[in-house]
C-alpha cells in the first residue's frame, strides 16, 4: 500500500514558528509518531505533504524511507493528497494519516485498511460533542452516504455525533479521477479529501467505517492546550502498560517516558523520573524521586536516589547511586559501586565495590576494584587544550581534597594523603603526600570588622 501523511498545516494557534508537526510529545514531534506507526505497516511508498515550514520538517524526519510532496498553497486535504499523486505506486490502497494525529494504534489501522480492501473506509468516532468536526451521514439502512463539514452542514446534521477523523483508507486506482473531480464551493473555499465518500457512493463502491478502541487514538493538535492534554494522555497510558507489567510506580501520574522504557521484574519508580532514549531496568532496581535517565542501563538490584541525572551510562549490579549524583557520557560503573552525594563521574570505569561517596570529580580515568575516593577529590584531566587520563590501580585509598593532575597513575595498594596534589606517579603500596611544613605565625591578629561609624 502507500501512505500518505499530511503535515502542511501552518499551526496558527500554537503561536509559534516551530512547524506545528514538529512540536513534540513525549520528546518525539507530533509526525514522529505517526511516522513510526506507519513504518510497522510496512508500506511500498511512504509520502509526507508538507507545506509551512517545510525544509524545517523535512531535516527533522529526513530519511531514506520517506519521499516528500509539496502542498505550496494550502487549499484543502483534498489538494494536500492531490500533490502526492505523481509519487503514489499503483498499490491497491492508499491510507492517508495526519501529522498532528499521532497516537492511533497500529491495530486500529489495521482494522481500517482491512475494511477498506474492496471499496473505501474512513475511520469515525462518537463524540458527546462533535462540534468543529465533520459528521457522517448515513441512509435509513446505516449507509454511510457523505461526510458534510461543520460549516456546511444543517440543523439535522450538526446533531449527528459520529464524525470524520480525516484518516481514510481508499482504492489507489480511483484517487486520480476522484481527486480530479473536487470542487471548492463550499463554506471555506477549500478542496475536501471527504467530498470523495459522495463520489464513491455514487459510483456505487462500498463505503465502510472502522473505530478506534479510545477517543484519544484520533484527537489532533491545534493548540498548546491540546498538546499538553495530548501529552498526559500518551504519558498516563504508558504508565498503565507499566503498571500491568508489574512495575511499582508510586504515581502515576508524575511521570515521563521520552523514549523506551525497558525493565525486569519488582522495580520500583518514585515520583517525578524521566526516562529518555533506551532505558533498560534491571530487576529489582529501585528509582528514587525527580531523577533523569537517558540512555541508561542500570544492572540488577541497584538503586539510585533522589535527585540523580545520569546519560549515556552503564551502572552495574547492586550498586548504590546518589541522592544528587551526576553520571555523564561515558561512565561506566561495575557492581557494588557507591557514588554519592554531588560526585559527577565523565568517561570513566569504577571496579567493582569501589566507592566515591562524596563531592568529587572523576573525569577520564580509570579506577580498579574496592579503591575509596575520599570526599573532595578531583581528576584534573584537563590542561586547557588536551584531555588525559587517570589511572587508578585496585584498593587504592585517595585521602579528602586530593587533586590527582593527569597523566598520572596510582600504584595498586597505594595511599594519598589528604589534601595532596600528586603530579606523578605514586608508587604501590606506600603512603604518597603533598603538602608544605606545617608553620604558625607567632603574632599575626586575625582582621577585625570595623564599626559603622569608622569614616
Amino acid at each position: 500500500m502507500n501512505i500518505v501523511i499530511l503535515a502542511a498545516g501552518q499551526g496558527k494557534r500554537m503561536v509559534s514558528d516551530l512547524p506545528k508537526v514538529l512540536h513534540p510529545i513525549a520528546g518525539k514531534p507530533l509526525v514522529g509518531h505517526v511516522l513510526d506507526t506507519a513504518r510497522l505497516l510496512a508500506p511500498e511508498k511512504l509520502i509526507v505533504v508538507h507545506g509551512h515550514g517545510g525544509k524545517r520538517v523535512q531535516q527533522a524526519l529526513s530519511a531514506a524511507d520517506v519521499q516528500w510532496a509539496e502542498q505550496a498553497r494550502q487549499l484543502g486535504t483534498g489538494h494536500a493528497l492531490a500533490q502526492a499523486l505523481p509519487l503514489l505506486s499503483d498499490a491497491g490502497q492508499t491510507l492517508v494519516l495526519y501529522g498532528d494525529v499521532p497516537l492511533t494504534r497500529l491495530e486500529t489501522l489495521q482494522q481500517l485498511l482491512a475494511a477498506g480492501r474492496e471499496g473505501l473506509a474512513i475511520l469515525t468516532v462518537d463524540l458527546p460533542d462533535p462540534t468543529g468536526y465533520g459528521r457522517i451521514v448515513r441512509n435509513a439502512a446505516g449507509e454511510v452516504t457523505k461526510i458534510v463539514e461543520q460549516k456546511d452542514a444543517s440543523e439535522a446534521e450538526r446533531a449527528i455525533r459520529e464524525i470524520n477523523t480525516g484518516i481514510m483508507a481508499m482504492p489507489t486506482a480511483r484517487l486520480a479521477d476522484w481527486l480530479g473531480q473536487l470542487k471548492n464551493d463550499n463554506a471555506q473555499g477549500e478542496y475536501y479529501l471527504t467530498d470523495i465518500v459522495a463520489l464513491a457512493v455514487a459510483e456505487g463502491v462500498p463505503v465502510r467505517t472502522a473505530q478506534p478502541a479510545a477517543d484519544w487514538e484520533v484527537l489532533g493538535v491545534n493548540s498548546k492546550v491540546q498538546l499538553a492534554e495530548l501529552e498526559r494522555c500518551h504519558q498516563r497510558n504508558q504508565a498503565e502498560a507499566l503498571l500491568v507489567a508489574g512495575v511499582r510506580l508510586a504515581d502515576p501520574a508524575r511521570i515521563d517516558i521520552r523514549g523506551r522504557l525497558q525493565h525486569g521484574r519488582d522495580v520500583s519508580i518514585d515520583v517525578g523520573c524521566v526516562f529518555e532514549g533506551e532505558v533498560s531496568l534491571g530487576d529489582g532496581v529501585e528509582i528514587g524521586p525527580y531523577c533523569v535517565l537517558k540512555n541508561v542501563t542500570v544492572a540488577a538490584g541497584t538503586r539510585l536516589a533522589a535527585f540523580c541525572h545520569c546519560e549515556d551510562a552503564v551502572i552495574g549490579e547492586q550498586a548504590v547511586i546518589g541522592p544528587y549524583a551526576r553520571l555523564r557520557p561515558g561512565a561506566e560503573l561495575a557492581a557494588e559501586v557507591h557514588v554519592g552525594n554531588f560526585v559527577e563521574i565523565k568517561k570513566s570505569r569504577l571496579g567493582r565495590q569501589s566507592k566515591a561517596n562524596h563531592l568529587a570529580y572523576i573525569g577520564d580515568a580509570e579506577i580498579g576494584e574496592r579503591v575509596n575516593v575520599g570526599a573532595g577529590t578531583i581528576t584534573c584531566n584537563y590542561d586547557g587544550v588536551n584531555k588525559h587520563k587517570t589511572i587508578i590501580e585496585d584498593d587504592v585509598f585517595i585521602g579528602s581534597d586530593t587533586q590527582l593532575v593527569a597523566p598520572v597513575t596510582v600504584g595498586r595498594g597505594a595511599t594519598l594523603g589528604a589534601g595532596t596534589t600528586l603530579t606523578k606517579n605514586a608508587p604501590p603500596n606506600a603512603l604518597t603526600v603533598s603538602r608544605p611544613r606545617q608553620l604558625t605565625l607567632e603574632g599575626w591578629q586575625r582582621p577585625q570588622k570595623k564599626s559603622s561609624d569608622t569614616p
